[in-house]
C-alpha cells in the first residue's frame, strides 16, 4: 500500500509540476477486536495517510482515483475508483475452538465509490469485491456524517450500513461440512447488513503536528450473529496516529 502511494504521487509530480499540494502522514497504532470464539483481539502499527487534489486521493489505507465529478463553493460530487484493505479473519492456530476450521484470510477489496459533500454534510458510497479471490464476494457500504469543530478540535461523526453478500458472510462465519464437530455444527450463512457508528478527532499541537484518534464499531449482521463460531456481536476498533501536515 505504500508503494502504490508514492508511485501516485510521483505520476501526480508529472501531472501537476507547478500546482502546491498538502499532503498528511503519520504513525500510530491501530486495534481491532476479534469476534470469534476465543480469539485475541488485533493490533498492528499502522502509516496514515491523507491527499486529496481531485484527481488522487488517500485517506488513511484507502487510496483512489477520481473519474467524474463537479466541485462548487458549497457543493461537490464525484465518481472514482478506489482500493482499500480487508482485515478480517482468523488462523485455526488462533484458538482451541477454531482447529479443524481452514484459516479465513485478510484481502484487498476494490470497485467503484462515489463521494458527495454540502457544506459539512458528507455522503460517501462504495461497491467492492475481492480482487485477492480470498473469499470471492463483494460488499455495498454507504456512510453518512457531518463535521463539527469545537475550539480547536475537529469531530467527524457518521453512522453507516454494510450490505454483505452470502459469499463475503459465509466465508468468515460459516462452517462447512470438513469442518464441523460435536461442538461446531456446520453453518451455511447468507447474506445481511452490518451496521456501524464511528468518529474522527483531530486536535492540533502545533501549524503542522496534531494527533488523530478514529472511534469505530459494527454490529454484525443476523446471519454473522448466529453463526457458532461467534462469541461476541460486535467489532470494535479504533487509531491513534501522531500526523504531520505540509505542502510541497
Amino acid at each position: 500500500m505504500i508503494k502504490i502511494f508514492f508511485t501516485l504521487l510521483l505520476v501526480l509530480n508529472l501531472y501537476a509540476k507547478d500546482k502546491k499540494h498538502e499532503l498528511t502522514i503519520g504513525a500510530g497504532a491501530y486495534i481491532q477486536t476479534q469476534p470469534y470464539k476465543g480469539v485475541d483481539n488485533i493490533l498492528l502499527p499502522s502509516p496514515f495517510f491523507y491527499y486529496n487534489d481531485g484527481l488522487f486521493y488517500a485517506k488513511w489505507s484507502r487510496f483512489g482515483v477520481y473519474f467524474l465529478g463537479e466541485k462548487t463553493d458549497d457543493f461537490s460530487w464525484a465518481f472514482s475508483l478506489t482500493a482499500q484493505p480487508r482485515i478480517y479473519g482468523y488462523k485455526a492456530s488462533d484458538s482451541t475452538y477454531l482447529n479443524g476450521m481452514d484459516d479465513r484470510k485478510n484481502s484487498i477489496e476494490a470497485g467503484l465509490a462515489f463521494s458527495a459533500q454540502k457544506d459539512k454534510l458528507f455522503v460517501d458510497a462504495m461497491l467492492l469485491s475481492d480482487v485477492l479471490y480470498e473469499q470471492n464476494a463483494w460488499i455495498l457500504q454507504t456512510e453518512v456524517g457531518y463535521v463539527f469543530h469545537i475550539n480547536k478540535l475537529s469531530i467527524y461523526p457518521s453512522i453507516l450500513a454494510t450490505y454483505q453478500s452470502a459469499k463475503f458472510t459465509d466465508y468468515y462465519y460459516g462452517v462447512k461440512s470438513n469442518e464441523a464437530t460435536l461442538s461446531r455444527t456446520q453453518y451455511n450463512a447468507g447474506s445481511g447488513v452490518q451496521l456501524g457508528v464511528q468518529t474522527y478527532l483531530k486536535y492540533p499541537i502545533t501549524k503542522t503536528i496534531s494527533t488523530l484518534v478514529n472511534l469505530h464499531a459494527q454490529r454484525l449482521s443476523s446471519p454473522a450473529k448466529n453463526s457458532p463460531l461467534v462469541q461476541d456481536n460486535t467489532i470494535y476498533s479504533g487509531l491513534v496516529s501522531l500526523i504531520y501536515t505540509f505542502e510541497y
